[in-house]
């Protein structure tokens, strides 16, 4: 069983030294009940790499005002002073992961969902694996091989539960909303389209066979003369609905050969650490006293 952590930036909360540290214990806990509760062999924690270029490119107003800001200057072995360094817990959660057997995935350019997507389709493709996120970006992910944890429900959501949940199976979550858009990400869809409407409209979309963007296209065209609008929206703003495609798609199409490279350098080179001592002194210089360390470690006794 692999584990893919996607990562946030951290929660405001005071440690004994006056330092903002919420955020670090509670990944930290957080991470030691994943593991109890999915006992995995490998961790993976993909860290946000600066936003998509090359869906900024392909729609200018992609995620606008929500740019997620860059990792790179922490990633390295040099961690900044992190006393003096707004985004201190960042810094010490990336060092303080280093003293453990989790693999850290940062590509520059990139969001962390491409990574993920990359490695669930074609990296870690025949492997099981849990994705650690309530972002329903990864619906399109799922299969007999791919879950999904959400931390908030403490629920796994499976292949089989998109049906449920959205009205679409999972094979063609990705086409429904390309439809319906993606109002957190700023991305406009056709009106009037949501998941029960273009549902109930086109009944392949509730199918294990994966549609494609031609047969949406085809039905839409087919009856955009009928009473119901949706169809006709969907003929006269094609266009849209394959931008889309592009916008929200997770697969190679948003990645170069060299990211690609760079994900397998990392995942194939990696070699898991359990250093204790190290964490533990990580841990007080940063005034940290609630975190119970042994049992931390001993929650990923199967990780290799």
């Amino acid at each position: 069983m692999n584990i893919f952590i996607r990562c946030y930036a951290a929660n405001p909360k005071m440690s004994a030294q006056g330092f903002h540290v919420g955020g670090v214990v509670g990944f930290l806990k957080t991470l030691r009940g994943v593991c109890n509760k999915f006992s995995p062999g490998k961790i993976v924690a993909v860290w946000e790499g600066g936003g998509s270029s090359r869906r900024r490119a392909i729609y200018p107003a992609y995620k606008k005002g929500k740019k997620p800001k860059r990792m790179n200057r922490f990633y390295e072995d040099d961690i900044p002073d992190s006393e003096k360094n707004k985004n201190f817990q960042i810094a010490t959660l990336i060092s303080m992961l280093k003293d453990l057997p989790i693999c850290q995935v940062y590509v520059n350019d990139c969001e962390c969902d491409d990574v993920i997507g990359y490695l669930c389709q074609y990296s870690l493709k025949d492997e099981k694996k849990v994705i650690i996120s309530s972002d329903q970006d990864y619906y399109q992910l799922l299969n007999e091989n791919t879950q999904i944890y959400r931390l908030g429900k403490k629920e796994t959501v499976s292949a089989g539960d998109v049906l449920d949940l959205t009205g679409v199976t999972a094979a063609n979550y990705c086409l429904a909303k390309c439809l319906v858009g993606d109002s957190s990400d700023n991305i406009k869809g056709i009106k009037g389209a949501g998941f029960k409407s273009v549902a109930k409209r086109f009944p392949g979309l509730g199918s294990e066979k994966e549609c494609n963007l031609s047969e949406i296209f085809e039905a839409a065209s087919g009856k955009r003369d009928e009473k119901i609008k949706l169809y006709r929206e969907i003929a006269d703003n094609f266009d849209i609905v394959k931008r889309n495609w592009r916008l929200i798609y997770l697969n190679t199409n948003n990645l170069s050969a060299a990211q690609m490279t760079q994900i397998n350098h990392v995942i194939d080179t990696f070699e898991p650490r359990r250093n204790k001592i190290s964490l533990m002194r990580g841990l007080i210089k940063v005034g940290v006293q609630s975190l119970d360390v042994e049992a931390l470690m001993l929650s990923m006794i199967y990780v290799k």
